[in-house]
């Protein structure tokens, strides 16, 4: 059983919970075959609410990640101030425009979605954490998939009572200090997985929680961590590709679990042949979108 440092085998042995550790075998093992026969249709549509003023870039990362994910179509939601390094970088998007320069409304016709990620680069506009308790409950309501990350993992800290609006299923994605803020502060590592499957538990959710080894907890029964990934991977917007991702995965169809041990993989074995061609220090966040899809190619 592997477990990483800090973490002691008692302590496993005593939690209650089932420890695993995701290697490229268990991930071959959750890959579904793409269909000869298949159209743009068959493999869902994702919908990323991401970017407020001046903040366009997380939407740039999520949405090619999620371009690499195998979903038959991605659509992104932001202010139309905003769209156009996401339009010029990645033409095959579709677009839900916001008219102010933040999130205030859900788009058109939230029925044709499969799957929605939501919180890169969103800011904390009072407007925002309004429309995100909206499009929470209209997820929930229309048993929609989620992944919930960056600024609406704030939102959800700094409101608890938004937090009972979170869909069963829902994966959310927190760093470190995102982590504290929804869990408060931990004094080990033991404590911050006991938080974090607590916090899983509560919501009925999977909670990634992000960095070397990232744990994915599954609503409080199972804690797995990963094997992939680096330190070259500590920078800013790493985590806003994983993001798109993993909501492209829930919309081409595979449940949270599997969506979000897959992602934590092949994001980190993006990152691994990024940090190889690259080098640690010189890699950065946009680099792993290419990588996704090598990494993704090895897996079929």
């Amino acid at each position: 059983m592997f477990l990483p440092p800090g973490v002691s085998e008692t302590f496993a042995e005593n939690s209650g919970w089932g420890f695993g550790y995701i290697t490229s075998e268990e991930i071959g093992a959750l890959v579904e075959p793409r269909l000869q026969d298949a159209h743009k249709g068959s493999y869902g549509h994702a919908l990323l609410v991401c970017g407020s003023k001046g903040m366009p870039g997380a939407a740039v990362l999520s949405t090619g990640a999620a371009l690499r994910s195998g979903c038959g179509l991605v659509t992104i939601h932001l202010p139309e101030a905003e769209r156009f390094p996401v339009q010029a970088n990645f033409p095959s998007a579709l677009f839900s425009l916001d008219a102010t320069d933040c999130f205030t409304e859900l788009p058109e016709d939230m029925e044709r979605y499969t799957a929605v990620g939501v919180g890169c680069g969103l800011g904390r506009d009072r407007r925002s954490e309004s429309a995100l308790g909206r499009l929470l409950e209209w997820c929930g309501a229309h048993s929609i998939r989620m992944v919930i990350d960056a600024d609406a993992l704030n939102m959800l800290a700094g409101n608890p009572d938004m937090q009972r609006l979170v869909p069963a299923g829902a994966i959310l994605t927190p760093h470190a200090g995102e982590l504290r803020r929804l869990t408060g502060e931990w004094t080990s590592a033991e404590d911050m997985l006991y938080r974090a499957n607590d916090l899983a538990a509560r919501l009925d959710c999977v909670v990634i929680a992000k960095g070397p080894n990232s744990a994915v907890c599954d609503r409080g029964r199972s804690i797995a961590f990963n094997s992939t990934g680096n330190s070259g991977m500590a920078k800013g917007g790493s985590g806003d590709v994983l993001t798109g991702f993993l909501t492209g995965l829930l919309a081409r169809g595979y449940e949270p679990l599997a969506a979000a041990t897959m992602g934590v993989f092949l994001h980190g074995a993006a990152g691994d042949k990024a940090a190889e061609y690259y080098g640690v220090e010189g890699m950065n966040s946009a680099d792993l979108i290419d990588f996704l899809a090598e990494a993704l190619k090895e897996t079929e």
